[in-house]
């Protein structure tokens, strides 16, 4: 574990450097307890694929620990302290999010080309990724995006050369062994291979992102 600063009022805690989800898990729990048990001057825990950040007050920080030498150290030795006797499981109840999506033609402009290169029918393509569940592990980039995985080798694709200026809300996209879901129209560089009607986002909801950090996704053919 690596603890570095991020700016005045924020760190990273590092667990590892590769997609994995021992790591993913590590962070979720960090991010957990300390929402559970905030310290003085907690603002909130982001988890990523491999990291959490970690977000505070460094005022509140200071005046609540007038003898600390600085904001950053004092979190930083707190984290390595619940991180020394923090439990790591998988045991919660995890929630499953069933994602109908159309495959090609104009919801999918580049599956006939990834379809083509690798030797295989789009719908052979489409088999494979419908053939496994998705973790996501981390929301970013957009409001409701989720950076998910892993992707079946054989249809793994890098991003493209040069972004779209424009990728339609709902797309479904890969770059590398990562999938996700453009929750609106944005400019993006991942390769579409379908769409989805469903809202990823929407303020109104209690909740308005439609996945969680450790969620199971399922994708289904419509």
């Amino acid at each position: 574990m690596q603890i570095y600063p991020l700016s005045e009022s924020s760190l990273i805690v590092e667990f590892g450097t590769v997609i994995a989800e021992e790591f993913d898990l590590l962070s979720l729990a960090l991010a957990q307890h300390l929402e559970n048990e905030p310290f003085p001057g907690f603002i909130e825990a982001v988890p990523a694929y491999t990291s959490t950040g970690v977000f505070f007050d460094p005022v509140t920080v200071r005046k609540s620990f007038p003898d600390s030498e600085s904001a950053f150290s004092l979190v930083s030795g707190l984290i390595e302290q619940i991180a020394a006797r923090m439990e790591v499981s998988d045991d919660r109840v995890q929630r499953t999010v069933e994602v109908p999506i159309r495959f090609g033609g104009a919801d999918g402009p580049d599956l006939a080309e990834l379809a083509e290169a690798r030797g295989l029918s789009e719908t052979e393509f489409a088999k494979i990724f419908l053939s496994v569940p998705y973790r996501v592990y981390m929301l970013g980039f957009l409001p409701g995006f989720a950076y998910m995985g892993e992707v079946d080798g054989r249809i793994a694709a890098p991003r493209l050369a040069t972004p779209r200026s424009k990728v339609r809300k709902g797309s479904v996209g890969i770059a590398g062994r990562q999938t996700g879901i453009y929750p609106f129209e944005s400019p993006g560089g991942w390769r579409l291979i379908g769409r989805t009607d469903l809202e990823l986002f929407d303020v109104g909801r209690h909740e308005p992102s439609l996945f969680r950090a450790g969620d199971r996704v399922v994708f289904v053919d419509i």
